[in-house]
């Protein structure tokens, strides 16, 4: 009986150190549990930004490693399955956005900030998942904010429902009310309705 008392105490230490483990893994901040900010922008973003000039994408390239994404670049981002796989982008960002509908507003004190994001899925497997579930948005005091179910008139809603077989795309706006005194920071994203362990990070 000690001795399987012993071997009890062996495997619940190591399911302890396992968890810790995990957890160490999973501190960081961002959309979701994810443990990898992704921030830098695909080489191909900056170079679609300045179609005119041929001479000038290599310096370009190697002057922009360093930066951030912020709105109009893409990042590229793997889901928890294997081949699982989306580029995304910011399009735009709509501060103080109006509502398409005269009878819903945010509440008083709060604003609508749109964000337009589009999806192209880079993966092998056909992508299935609620977007709106995905982003996130802090203020430049730490605060975030989860989307809101809201219709803008800078453009269709994304879809609360999007399947993209691979190469296919979605674009769309998703929303957050915040109150008229925060300031946006980041927008982030991360695939699996936010639990994936990429989160793609954009600076507003």
């Amino acid at each position: 009986m000690f001795h399987h008392t012993r071997i009890r105490l062996a495997v619940t230490a190591a399911a302890a150190v396992a968890a810790i483990g995990l957890t160490a893994c999973g501190t960081g901040s961002g959309s979701g549990s994810g443990d990898e900010i992704v921030d830098k922008p695909k080489a191909n973003a900056s170079a679609k930004a300045d179609s005119g000039k041929e001479k000038e994408p290599a310096a370009e390239k190697s002057s922009a490693a360093p930066d951030v994404a912020k709105v109009g670049d893409t990042l590229a981002l793997k889901g928890m399955e294997s081949g699982s796989g989306l580029d995304v982008t910011v399009v735009k960002v709509v501060d103080n956005a109006k509502s398409g509908d005269e009878f819903f507003a945010p509440e008083d004190g709060n604003r609508w900030i749109g964000v337009q994001f589009q999806l192209v899925n880079t993966g092998t497997k056909v992508y299935s998942d609620a977007p709106d579930n995905s982003a996130k948005m802090t203020d430049d005091q730490g605060q975030q904010f989860g989307t809101t179910l809201a219709e803008i008139s800078a453009g269709p809603s994304m879809s609360s429902d999007v399947r993209l077989k691979p190469g296919a795309k979605a674009l769309g706006w998703v929303v957050f009310e915040v109150p008229k005194a925060s300031k946006p920071a980041t927008v982030t994203f991360a695939m699996d309705s936010g639990f994936a362990q990429q989160v793609g990070e954009w600076k507003l």
